[in-house]
């Protein structure tokens, strides 16, 4: 394995706090004010670095066409002021298919705990103006529909997921495990004009830990921290289509409550599937990389299974609290982003594969901060790999990992 040189563009980019929220159909209220860090990041076609933000009470998108350095000036998404949830494990999501439409997700805060609207939009115009939200939820009760994920398959297909406590009713028995929480899922096939109606796509999933969604040459795959047994919370993986529910990590951690640490999904172009994770299982404790190897769909696009799932791979300085793990890919190109913690400062780190996982390079250790931190976000195409980072103290930084020739 051979390191990378690194280069880190550092942006300055103060998101700021958000005051207020209107939820559709409902009256606009006030929120208590609190720092918004988490972006949404990705990079599209000619290397273009995508942007998502909230501040000021409104949603915004940014585009930059050199690794960083400048962006164009930010569109606005929500036209009338709305709470976007930007925090930890949730965050807006900012996809750009190979047609050129941006589309953005994101968990509209309603101004009670745990609750959330799922709202997406899109543009047709090179991220200029965008469409009307959508509130994707048909149920509109007042209660958890949080943790939005999203995929496209740059020529039509969109999809989103998310966590949906709508099946929930009344108080949890002591001692039961909480899994009166599902994963819910809404499609569209015309580049986000318009969406099926959501439907479950598994019921019993762990309620506070992101989800992660990635299309595959047969459809999207979404990827969450299941409820297995009476309380086991590991990983699994489904189709859209209806299939079946496949676990994919054997940590067998039992605890009665949400880690509030979800995992990652990628599918490179051979047919595989990458997911990292964090657990603090009996099996083992940290956070993990795995390969699927041949993942294997009927015509109808149900995945049936897998040709092998590589041993987890390890990750990050136990001793230095690693976690909150990502990971994306572009044909042979894997990129894996955490963030670690040693007591007094943040670090992030990443790990590029240029072999669809076969071989790794060597852990990068990319940037620090004494602040507060976001979670690392990993991009990657053909040409080059970042990881965004966006920290109170330094703002957004763009921390090149391999930068295009």
């Amino acid at each position: 394995m051979r390191r990378n040189a690194l280069c880190t563009v550092g942006l300055l980019l103060t998101v700021g706090a958000i005051s207020h929220a209107s939820a559709q159909n409902m009256p606009a209220m006030a929120l208590k004010e609190k720092p918004a860090l988490a972006v949404g990041a990705t990079i599209a076609a000619l290397g273009a670095l995508w942007i998502a933000h909230p501040e000021n009470g409104h949603l915004w998108v940014k585009r930059s066409s050199d690794g960083g350095r400048s962006f164009t000036p930010p569109a606005q998404v929500t036209p009338a002021p709305e709470t976007v949830t930007a925090d930890a494990e949730n965050r807006p999501k900012i996809a750009v298919g190979q047609d050129g439409i941006v589309h953005v997700s994101w968990t509209q805060n309603l101004g009670e705990r745990m609750t959330g609207f799922i709202r997406y939009a899109h543009s047709t115009d090179g991220g200029k103006h965008f469409s009307t939200p959508l509130t994707l939820n048909s149920d509109r009760q007042i209660i958890s529909h949080r943790f939005d994920t999203l995929a496209t398959d740059g020529k039509g297909g969109v999809a989103v997921a998310w966590l949906d406590a709508r099946s929930r009713t009344g108080k949890i028995p002591k001692g039961s495990p909480q899994t009166q929480v599902g994963v819910y899922a809404a499609v569209s096939q015309d580049g986000g004009a318009s969406f099926a109606a959501d439907r479950l796509v598994a019921d019993h999933s762990c309620q506070c830990c992101r989800t992660g969604m990635t299309w595959t040459s047969r459809g999207p795959v979404v990827f969450w921290r299941h409820v297995f047994g009476k309380n086991i919370r590991d990983f699994a993986v489904a189709d859209l289509a209806g299939g079946k529910v496949h676990r994919v990590t054997d940590d067998e951690w039992e605890i009665d409550g949400c880690p509030h640490h979800g995992g990652g999904i990628a599918a490179d172009g051979h047919g595989n599937l990458h997911v990292v994770w964090f657990t603090a299982g009996k099996t083992r404790q940290g956070i993990f990389y795995r390969r699927l190897a041949g993942a294997d769909f009927r015509p109808d696009g149900k995945l049936t299974g897998f040709s092998s799932m590589h041993p987890p791979m390890p990750l990050g300085q136990p001793n230095h609290q690693p976690g909150h793990p990502d990971v994306v890919a572009k044909g042979n190109r894997i990129l894996l982003s955490w963030r670690e913690f040693d007591g007094d400062r943040y670090s992030v780190w990443a790990m590029l594969s240029r072999n669809a996982g076969e071989t790794w390079n060597a852990p990068l250790r990319l940037a620090e901060s004494r602040g507060a931190a976001d979670y690392a976000v990993p991009v990657v195409d053909e040409k080059q790999a970042m990881v965004v980072w966006n920290t109170a103290d330094e703002g957004l930084r763009i921390l090149t990992v391999e930068a295009a020739p």
